[in-house]
């Protein structure tokens, strides 16, 4: 299992877009709906400066395919 290290939401956000999810749809300032073909939709619900830790890391990970290494 790879290690992960916190990360602001921005970054990730930036990283799942570089690896092909988009914008569906959104709601307020910090509720996303993210889609990629093939992939189950993945509600983002963080705010641009908010860090996400490991953990919250892994399990975002595990539903939308992101590595350590696309950081």
């Amino acid at each position: 299992m790879s290690q992960w290290s916190s990360a602001k939401a921005r970054r990730v956000l930036a990283t799942l877009f570089r690896i092909g999810w988009s914008i569906k749809r959104e709601s307020g300032t910090s509720h996303k709906v993210l889609s990629r073909l093939g992939w189950a939709d993945v509600i983002f619900a963080f705010h641009d400066k908010e860090e996400i830790g490991p953990k919250m890391l892994a399990r975002i990970a595990k539903k939308t395919g992101l590595k350590p290494e696309d950081m």
